[in-house]
């Protein structure tokens, strides 16, 4: 599985940014995030966008650090 779950895991334990700050800032349930942090699927392409823009609300230091890693 995928780069962009590595990133989210690593940038929400960085930034101490829970699962589920994340999933209300994108307006989804908390499990589909914890299935992309521990990598049990991977975020559509267009996910991937929608969690920069959700993390740069949260956190522009962490939307940024996600950008890099990914």
């Amino acid at each position: 599985m995928g780069k962009a779950g590595k990133a989210l895991k690593q940038v929400l334990e960085q930034y101490e940014i829970t699962q589920n700050q994340l999933a209300v800032a994108m307006g989804i349930s908390r499990s589909n995030i914890h299935r992309w942090v521990y990598e049990v699927g991977d975020p559509a392409g267009d996910s991937i966008i929608e969690i920069r823009n959700a993390l740069q609300q949260i956190d522009p230091n962490a939307a940024e650090t996600f950008t890099q890693l990914y």
